[in-house]
């Protein structure tokens, strides 16, 4: 699990126990005017008293705010597990696709490498620094890669993957031919 995952998944944990504690308090604090609503009553006051009837209305709108707030962490938590299992597809699928465009194109495993920290963003001398190679090797196999995706450079090659992503076409028996 990457870094960025991490703290997501850190700061989605923290936002949920938040309004946990928010839907607490608010359960706490419902309980607390029920009681002394109930409290009044036995003591003979009626539900005309404006101090009785405010503490029975924010009673009630309380309840409802916990209401409101449960469904809609259950709501928010669902919506997330629903992106994390899509993101987490979409990776899988996106490493199937790449390892298809490589298999098409006949890269040799350094060039697969080479072409794989292109995607990720990474420059010339970066991956040099990674694979311990000059980084004139790294344009050679950088220029090999190109011509056999039939691509005229690193922008080019990079939105052939764009395009397939965006497209949402992941199969691998796609019949669109790979330029």
């Amino acid at each position: 699990m990457t870094q960025s995952n991490q703290f997501f998944l850190n700061a989605t944990g923290k936002r949920t126990m938040m309004l946990v504690g928010i839907i607490l308090m608010q359960v706490l604090s419902a309980l607390f005017f029920i009681g002394d609503v109930i409290a009044d009553i036995r003591d003979g006051e009626y539900l005309d008293n404006v101090h009785l009837g405010l503490e029975a209305f924010a009673s009630v709108a309380l309840i409802a705010g916990v209401l409101f707030l449960m469904l809609e962490l259950r709501r928010l938590l669902t919506r997330m597990g629903d992106m994390d299992a899509g993101l987490k597809i979409a990776r899988g699928q996106m490493v199937e696709v790449m390892n298809r465009f490589f298999d098409e194109w006949n890269l040799t495993q350094a060039e697969r490498d080479v072409a794989l920290m292109i995607l990720k963003g990474l420059d010339n001398e970066s991956i040099a620094q990674v694979r311990n190679t000059a980084a004139g090797t790294v344009r050679a196999q950088a220029t090999s890669i190109y011509s056999k995706s039939d691509t005229q450079g690193r922008s080019q090659f990079v939105s052939l993957f764009v395009e397939e992503l965006m497209s949402g076409d992941f199969s691998s028996d796609a019949t669109d031919e790979c330029p």
